[in-house]
């Protein structure tokens, strides 16, 4: 093993797998790869193969494989080998000592490399083989840049099928971690990154923001704020590879609080803060809350303001009453910032659709969410700048974006 090889972190179930692990590594070696084992079998003893046995694992995540063996319970047993496994696998990637991660696996096996890889920043290549991958995928893949490839027949020997598929595998794991391994520490060319959030109906306002964020230097990177693209922006502020945050589009708060289609969970708006990542937040696209094509939209909301969007989309009207608790939690979440933190309020509107003359046009309900934000964030060190303009009038994106970059100015000054 030579400083120079490509690292490769294998995780698997060796008391149910470990032929095919014997067999993956194997090939890793063979395409010049450095291969570390680690096993979340909770009944396999890890001999001749892992470097992170089984008793490890579950030691790293304060459990004692004696006692998940003894307490034959299968739930509480992967959910301990899996938090250890990710404790494990991202201690190796702080250390530099992983290039990619491979993982093969049933349900249960899939499950574990999926905490594994949400434990792992953006970029590391991760590659999971499972039986599970023609189905619904949101638990493996989360938020983090997983492949995935069918297992076709189940992971069970190395056959004439699986041969195959996992050679396939192995190749492409092996070219990613030698890819990643010879860019890694490259910042010859490196822009510092702004993460932004937009939708449809504040599309004008991002661009703008993004053009002349752009021609400053920055590379902007543009999350549709559709629920999945709200998560993985958190990711991304999570990982601390961002410069800075311009959260124009926080309108998956109103999803999670009503009970819409695109919601982020109950944590969007919060990685970025707890990081302490300069931001620019707006309240985009809080007017409305999502559904499917509208014979979808739940019976309770029978009586309700609709936009029919288009087939697949169907937009609510938010409420005052909704509004104003959405200023109060986007006031609790800003407050907890630990870096510096800028809201802009467009008074006159918060879509493309909620602005004068707009199907949605309700400045009453808006006024609510204006009034709570700001009585949440009085006596605290969030600036609030309240602009007589939509959304997506010429200059409320320019504002913000000039706000963000002197936030990351001032912060890099200090630095």
């Amino acid at each position: 093993m030579t400083a120079s090889m490509a690292k490769v972190l294998l995780v698997g179930t060796l008391d149910t797998k470990r032929d095919e692990y014997l067999w993956l590594r194997a090939r890793l070696r063979e395409l010049g790869c450095a291969v570390t084992v680690l096993d979340v079998g909770s009944y396999s003893d890890g001999a001749g193969i892992a470097d992170y046995p089984p008793v490890e694992v579950a030691r790293a995540a304060g459990a004692d494989l004696d006692a998940l063996r003894s307490a034959n319970d299968r739930g509480a047993a992967l959910v301990a080998m899996a938090e250890g496994a990710a404790k494990l696998a991202r201690q190796r990637y702080d250390a530099a000592e992983v290039d990619a991660v491979l993982a093969v696996g049933g349900s249960g096996g899939s499950s574990i490399a999926g905490r594994v890889f949400q434990a792992l920043p953006i970029g590391l290549p991760k590659l999971l083989v499972s039986t599970m991958a023609s189905g619904d995928v949101r638990p493996y893949v989360g938020s983090v840049d997983v492949t995935l490839m069918y297992s076709v027949v189940d992971i069970s020997g190395i056959n004439s099928i699986s041969e195959q598929i996992l050679g396939n595998a192995v190749a492409a794991t092996a070219g990613m971690a030698k890819r990643f391994a010879s860019a890694r520490g490259d910042t010859s060319t490196d822009r510092p990154v702004i993460a932004a959030s937009m939708f449809g109906l504040t599309t004008p306002a991002v661009d703008e923001a993004r053009s002349y964020l752009t021609e400053l230097g920055y590379e902007v990177l543009v999350f549709h704020a559709t629920g999945t693209g709200g998560r993985a922006l958190e990711a991304l502020a999570a990982s601390g590879l961002l410069a800075g945050v311009l959260d124009l589009t926080t309108t998956e708060l109103a999803d999670e609080l009503v009970g819409g289609v695109l919601s982020a969970g109950p944590t969007r708006l919060e990685a970025a803060g707890a990081r302490g990542i300069p931001q620019v937040v707006s309240l985009g696209a809080l007017d409305m809350v999502n559904f499917g094509p509208r014979e979808s939209v739940p019976e309770v909301f029978a009586g309700r303001q609709f936009l029919v969007h288009n087939p697949t989309v169907t937009l609510m009207r938010s409420t005052a009453e909704e509004l104003a608790e959405l200023g109060r939690i986007i006031a609790g979440k800003l407050v907890a910032a630990r870096g510096p933190v800028e809201v802009f309020l467009p008074l006159r509107g918060l879509s493309g659709i909620d602005c004068a003359g707009g199907p949605f046009a309700d400045p009453a309900a808006d006024q609510a969410c204006f009034e709570a934000l700001r009585a949440g964030l009085a006596g605290s060190a969030v600036t609030v700048h309240a602009r007589e303009s939509a959304i997506n009038d010429p200059g409320f994106g320019r504002a913000a974006a000039q706000a963000l970059h002197a936030q990351i100015t001032r912060a890099s000054s200090v630095d």
